[in-house]
């Protein structure tokens, strides 16, 4: 079954897997999938990722990031963006995540980066999730 949403269908598995403490999981590849994966990795809330082909399909095994009392570092992962309804916001009125606690990730025109980063880039974008 192929999913209307993949990103969701990605942000759910990572959700599900941090919540049965799994040590990884894998998604099922893509390009934007991929930049979401190295945005998560860059800000701390996984420990690394692969890409793995078995079979002939391309997958990402997310290894997934606890700290010393086995609690996991993503306490939430939501999905803003849906293909029913769009949310884009300009580079002024990024939103800020549990006070700036947690992360903004928007596609841009520049590329999938955090809402900070898009700020002092100065582009605004779809917003596609939000981390803490």
């Amino acid at each position: 079954m192929s999913a209307s949403d993949p990103v969701a269908d990605m942000l759910t598995k990572i959700r599900n897997a941090v919540m049965a403490r799994h040590e990884k999981v894998d998604i099922p590849a893509s390009k934007l999938k991929l930049e979401i994966v190295k945005i998560l990795k860059t800000e701390g809330y996984i420990k690394n990722f692969k890409k793995v082909t078995e079979d002939g399909k391309n997958t990402i095994r997310i290894f997934l990031k606890y700290d010393d009392k086995n609690e996991p570092v993503i306490h939430g992962i939501e999905k803003i963006s849906t293909p029913g309804r769009r949310v884009y916001s300009g580079y002024k009125e990024l939103p800020r995540v549990r006070n700036g606690y947690g992360s903004v990730i928007v596609s841009t025109s520049a590329g999938v980066t955090t809402g900070k980063k898009a700020s002092e880039k100065m582009v605004g974008g779809e917003l596609v999730c939000k981390v803490w």
